[in-house]
């Protein structure tokens, strides 16, 4: 462990698998931006708004999210959307991360005048910015450095009932409990429907369907229907599990939802959190769902820093879940969630990660290039092939400009 340095770990290309939109934008810009759209933040300087919303921890999941109301208020126009994508862009890349993939909910930021299809324009049209300034420096032109890549992940939230429920109300007059799950369906295959059809018509970079939000009462059989339809029209599938809920929520995001990754699954392993009545050997569900999901290589999207932040028991990242995932030799990428909310970075990641699960040279590598193998990679499955060669590559040269051997180098 001794040779991965700060300066090892800055140096190699990354990926961020797992990266809200909205959770990362810059908090200077979110002033700017607050300030130009009248919209009222706790605070307009940053040291305030580190004191009152962007926090070291919170109390819970709930805490964490509610800094969201700001920035999502905040990016309600083009020009917001584009600046907030290419920033978020720019600031992956000067910490060498090299493929990204930024997810949101469109339905947060459309609005009369605006469609879900021109918010994601717009998204894209700043991350596209980006990639063509960065591939265009002359080490990537010149073949000495990886050129950057990324692609666009469509959130459905578990909640969200977009106007399905003022239809309710005016059809039956009425909007029952049981028909309010209903309702979260329909919204999130409406926006299925939505991104399959932009994604056919503009060939933007959409590379997958994620479903966000609430665990705890909003579970992933709702959506059951849209994440089908994904299916069907090879979308990715990525899903919002074991992060607040236990092991039966990641189960669903894989039976019902054809996950191909899970963010989070931080209770992959609590068997003290399993609750369906009918479950009577606990330990033996997990042990089986931990087994499909390293022998299928569903790949977790680890993010450390945002689950110490949102669990009150989880009191050091020394008892985090990832140690099983090792132990397990699952596949996992470090994510960082969020750069803003949970103030990090994908080096801030990897760094804990060596600290606290005293990860070898070889551990760290398999775990960066997981990261590529496992990307939602927006072009063919060849194309995909060289870019990851070219990663390894560049990876290897930087193991040998530091000094850094691998127990099976």
């Amino acid at each position: 462990m001794s040779n991965i340095s700060s300066e090892f770990i800055q140096a190699i290309p990354k990926t961020d698998l797992h990266l809200h939109l909205d959770g990362s934008v810059r908090i200077q810009t979110l002033i700017e931006l607050a300030r130009d759209q009248k919209v009222p933040l706790p605070s307009y300087d940053e040291a305030g708004l580190k004191e009152t919303v962007f926090k070291d921890r919170y109390a819970n999941l709930g805490e964490y999210l509610h800094g969201f109301q700001y920035t999502v208020a905040t990016l309600q126009t083009d020009e917001a959307l584009q600046r907030c994508a290419y920033e978020l862009a720019c600031d992956n890349f000067a910490e060498g991360v090299r493929y990204l993939e930024v997810r949101f909910a469109p339905q947060l930021h459309a609005r009369p005048g605006m469609s879900i299809a021109e918010v994601l324009r717009h998204v894209n049209a700043g991350l596209l910015r980006a990639k063509k300034e960065f591939n265009n420096f002359p080490a990537v032109k010149e073949g000495k450095e990886p050129p950057f890549e990324y692609g666009i992940i469509v959130c459905a939230m578990r909640m969200f009932t977009g106007g399905f429920s003022e239809y309710f109300r005016r059809f039956t007059g009425v909007l029952t409990h049981t028909q309010t799950p209903r309702l979260y369906g329909l919204a999130s295959m409406a926006l299925a429907e939505a991104v399959v059809a932009i994604k056919r018509e503009e060939n933007l970079p959409i590379v997958a369907f994620d479903l966000a939000g609430q665990e705890d009462g909003y579970p992933a059989e709702d959506h059951v229907q849209a994440f089908q339809y994904a299916h069907k029209h090879f979308l990715k599938k990525t899903v919002h599990a074991g992060e607040a809920y236990g092991p039966e929520s990641i189960f669903q995001a894989i039976t019902d939802l054809h996950a191909d990754r899970i963010g989070h699954c931080y209770h992959l392993f609590s068997a003290d959190r399993v609750k369906d009545p009918r479950i009577h050997d606990k330990q033996k569900y997990v042990n089986n769902l931990a087994q499909y999901i390293a022998n299928h290589r569903i790949t977790i999207e680890v993010c450390l820093t945002s689950n110490l932040q949102t669990m009150p028991e989880l009191k050091s990242l020394s008892e985090h879940t990832m140690r099983h995932m090792l132990d397990s030799k699952m596949s996992i990428s470090l994510c960082t969630d969020n750069r803003t909310v949970s103030n990090t970075t994908v080096s801030n990641e990897i760094e804990l990660a060596v600290e606290h699960f005293n990860l070898t040279p070889k551990q760290l590598r398999n775990i960066v290039i997981y990261g590529f193998k496992r990307s939602f990679y927006p072009d063919t499955y060849l194309e995909k092939r060289a870019y990851v060669r070219k990663i390894i590559d560049y990876y290897e040269s930087i193991e040998e400009r530091f000094g850094v051997v691998r127990e099976d180098a």
